[in-house]
């Protein structure tokens, strides 16, 4: 982000942005975080829980975050259960299992905590994406980083490209950085910039992919300014704009 001018402040603004707006929209939110203290997993708790205490119309409007097998394997039950009594205003959590089904607590605690080996974090974290997508009905994707990551390939990526294989909305923002604006250079929906990163794993398969692959509702062309503009308010304002148009699509029975 820093060969934009952009620091870290910059994506928790934006996605504290698009997440109020979306709020504020009746939309619920879906996120697959690993519950790391300071993380964006706890801005989002946070941020619902400010919108329910502020708006008189808020509902049962929540989170759901989902915890891959890999995640929640290391907890014991009682970590488990702090942690669902803890959220029980904002969010729920949603434990995934070694084949991407949702697990009961009760069945999720009558197994034993363990250290995951390296491919129960791939798999786990890949059949715990594919379980959002299924239950999800649109993916935004900004940032996101290409190292130091867990699983087949950057989770952000993996989570556009299964979304993109199934023809699920996907709204991306690449003027944030990151993982996000390579998907969007693949896709040539921006120019590539000077600093532009060599592949990592999984970039080619983005390589058969259109702009008209992303079914957000957006034409070409704001789908370009969307996948580089920095300024947070155009972000929202597009992505705003393309919910709505499927939300109208769907109410007149146009699947297109």
């Amino acid at each position: 982000m820093a060969v934009f001018g952009l620091s870290d402040g910059h994506l928790r603004d934006a996605m504290a942005e698009i997440a109020t707006h979306l709020l504020a929209r009746g939309a619920n939110l879906a996120y697959g975080g690993d519950l790391r203290g300071g993380g964006f997993t706890e801005l989002l708790f946070e941020l619902v829980l400010r919108y329910r205490r502020l708006s008189e119309t808020a509902g049962d409007v929540r989170v759901t975050n989902y915890l891959a097998w890999p995640v929640h394997i290391q907890m014991t039950a009682d970590k488990l259960n702090a942690l669902a009594e803890g959220l029980s205003e904002t969010a729920l959590l949603a434990l995934i299992g070694r084949d991407g089904e949702r697990l009961a607590p009760e069945d999720r605690h009558a197994l034993a905590e363990h250290e995951p080996g390296a491919d129960e974090w791939s798999n786990g974290l890949t059949v715990m994406r594919q379980t959002m997508r299924d239950e999800t009905d649109a993916r935004i994707v900004l940032g996101g980083r290409v190292e130091g990551y867990r699983g087949c390939m950057p989770g952000i990526a993996e989570e556009a490209l299964l979304s993109l294989q199934s023809g699920q909305a996907v709204f991306l923002l690449g003027g944030f950085g990151g993982c996000a604006r390579d998907i969007a250079e693949t896709l040539m929906l921006v120019d590539p910039w000077a600093g532009s990163r060599p592949a990592w794993p999984g970039r080619a398969k983005f390589e058969g992919y259109t702009p008209d692959s992303l079914h957000n509702g957006l034409s070409r062309e704001e789908n370009r300014i969307l996948a580089d503009t920095p300024y947070i308010d155009q972000a929202v304002t597009l992505v705003l704009r393309g919910i709505n148009r499927l939300r109208a699509n769907r109410a007149s029975g146009d699947s297109g």
